[in-house]
């Protein structure tokens, strides 16, 4: 794997972290069946098991946005645009290879190393039984073998690193709303709510998952519907934020569930609200005593404010909560969540581990022949010829494998390390000697106010009149500090009055240094300070007006042997910073 600023200190401290996660999971968790016990899960030592999840979108469901398709959103499209440019076989031979390299055992031994306790599965229904419109004979149901079985050996995985595997129907048949994507939708076709037919395959596909599954106790549970969005009331309530009964949700719910039951009397069986899992109007109270009432949440603030709703749910109906989707957000907004649910007794399940883009575990590299195939179908370009997109798209595919991402361990860190520590940590190891180079970006692990200070540090997408983004050049690390990519290297940017950056450096002896700050005039005339163990060691330092990257000089720095943590203080914002150099006196 591919790492930013790799480093044995880091690694190690990986290493010991991810240990003690791997014994807390074998004991708390790998226990047999999980069950629901009042408000909590349990397993069979009747020990409460909080769920640490990751969802393995892309895989089996692609959507278009994982993959900077622009206007190309369900994964039906993108196989048509594929095919337009290679034709049927070389489609067909790209797709299965797609299937076998996306994920393997590396990506959930990944997992497991990293602390995640448990995966949940997106599957699209096609991979195990045809469209109702493809059935051979009407009414029947043809059973394929290659979703079981990339399934089966899914679950192998999990079993050996002791994950639980939560089943997640993410396509339906028919598709089950109206945000199309990520059902994989055909919308001149009837959907799930319009078609009888698509309601049988749908009930008659969890009862063969189940009936395959039923023994097996490294599987969490059933996730049964991903996200209805529909309103049934009326159709112009596209999300059915506004449902007041959502009586066809609840009647094809209680179908499935009793088709399970009819084979598996063990398994978890958690449901989804309306509105992407948010509206359980007249859902409740739940039909089945090993139930769990799961919800999303997305760019919203991370607050006891926003769940206690589904708080109130599970008092009312003495029902376990999971937080079933989250993420595509910044660290520090991932932090806040899982610790906001954590200390509630609430699971999660984070979306997504790969995609291209900067914001989950892993990102997939974009390789030059098919970021022209993107250009072409984003009206940036030509189509390239067949011969050079069916290249492209197989070293596209070759990018999804664990070992050919890279591993964006920041993401990571605030998923687990930051929710139980505040302490700062270096994010690559710098030996300061005789001279040496620190990049901008290499500043230390750890959340806002405590390695790094931003005033902009997530998106609240969802969140009327809240503007902020984050990282606003989405590039190398997914803090709220603005990074830039500029030909393969980074810069920060956008900085404002009062932010700050630390870095933790090891001196080998004690001494004398001058720090050189490579800084450029950005949109104001911005002032520098730096703070060496928290002592200041300069103030009042002007950034050049002159055009292009300038170095300001801080002499006759002491830095003590052994470690020393840094700070770069933005008095005045409005500068772009590249790299601090030390040259001993």
């Amino acid at each position: 794997m591919r790492f930013h600023g790799y480093d044995a200190s880091f690694a190690k401290r990986v290493m010991v972290l991810s240990t003690l996660f791997l014994l807390f999971g074998l004991l708390a968790n790998g226990q047999g069946y999980l069950k629901a016990k009042g408000h909590i899960i349990v397993n069979e030592k009747n020990e409460k098991v909080i769920l640490r999840g990751m969802g393995l979108g892309g895989w089996m469901l692609q959507e278009g946005y994982m993959f900077r398709l622009g206007n190309v959103g369900q994964q039906y499209k993108i196989k048509a645009k594929i095919q337009e440019l290679v034709g049927p076989e070389k489609t067909t031979e790209i797709y299965n290879s797609w299937l076998t390299s996306h994920t393997t055992k590396a990506d959930i031994d990944s997992l497991a190393a990293w602390g995640f306790n448990s995966v949940r599965l997106p599957m699209h229904y096609e991979l195990y039984t045809p469209a109702v419109e493809d059935e051979p004979v009407a009414g029947q149901q043809t059973w394929k073998e290659a979703g079981f079985a990339l399934t089966d050996s899914l679950l192998s995985w999990c079993k050996a690193n002791h994950l639980y595997l939560i089943l997640d129907l993410h396509a339906a048949p028919g598709g089950q709303g109206n945000d199309l994507p990520i059902s994989d939708r055909h919308p001149e076709r009837p959907s799930l709510w319009e078609s009888e037919a698509n309601q049988v395959k749908t009930v008659a596909l969890w009862k063969k998952l189940a009936a395959r599954y039923a023994n097996e106790p490294w599987i969490g549970g059933y996730d049964i519907i991903n996200e209805p969005n529909w309103g049934f009331e009326d159709p112009a309530d596209k999300s059915g934020g506004k449902e007041k009964t959502n009586a066809p949700l609840k009647k094809l719910m209680q179908e499935i569930t009793a088709a399970i039951r009819e084979v598996d009397k063990k398994h978890i069986i958690i449901i989804e609200g309306n509105a992407f899992g948010n509206n359980y109007n007249g859902i409740l109270p739940t039909w089945d005593e090993n139930m769990v009432l799961s919800f999303h949440k997305y760019g919203n603030f991370p607050d006891e404010a926003s769940i206690a709703r589904f708080k109130a749910l599970r008092e009312q109906y003495n029902v376990p909560l999971w937080l079933g989707e989250s993420g595509e957000n910044s660290n520090n907004w991932y932090q806040h969540v899982i610790s906001l649910v954590e200390r509630n007794d609430i699971g999660w399940a984070w979306w997504q581990q790969k995609k291209i883009g900067f914001n989950q575990p892993m990102e997939i590299r974009i390789n030059p022949g098919f970021q022209a195939i993107l250009d072409s179908w984003n009206g940036k370009g030509e189509q390239p010829a067949a011969d050079a997109a069916y290249m492209a798209l197989k070293e596209f595919v070759s990018n999804t494998k664990a070992e050919n991402t890279i591993v964006h361990r920041d993401v990571v860190d605030a998923m687990f390390r930051q929710v139980r520590s505040t302490e700062a940590i270096p994010f690559r190891e710098h030996v300061i000697g005789n001279a040496a180079v620190v990049k901008a970006v290499d500043y230390d692990l750890g959340g806002n106010g405590y390695a790094y200070s931003d005033r902009d540090t997530a998106s609240y997408h969802y969140t009327p009149g809240v503007n902020t983004r984050g990282n606003r050049g989405m590039a190398y690390r997914n803090d709220g500090v603005d990074i830039k990519a500029d030909k393969g290297a980074y810069y920060i940017f956008n900085t404002e009055d009062t932010e700050w950056l630390q870095y933790t450096v090891k001196v080998p002896k004690a001494g004398s240094y001058t720090i050189n700050l490579t800084v450029a005039k950005d949109s104001a005339d911005a002032v520098l300070a730096v703070q060496v163990n928290g002592k200041d060691v300069a103030t009042g330092l002007a950034v050049p007006a002159a055009a292009g990257w300038q170095q300001v000089a801080v002499p006759a720095v002491k830095l003590d042997k052994g470690e020393n943590r840094i700070r770069v203080v933005f008095a005045k914002g409005g500068c772009l910073f590249s790299q601090l150099e030390f040259k001993r006196k």
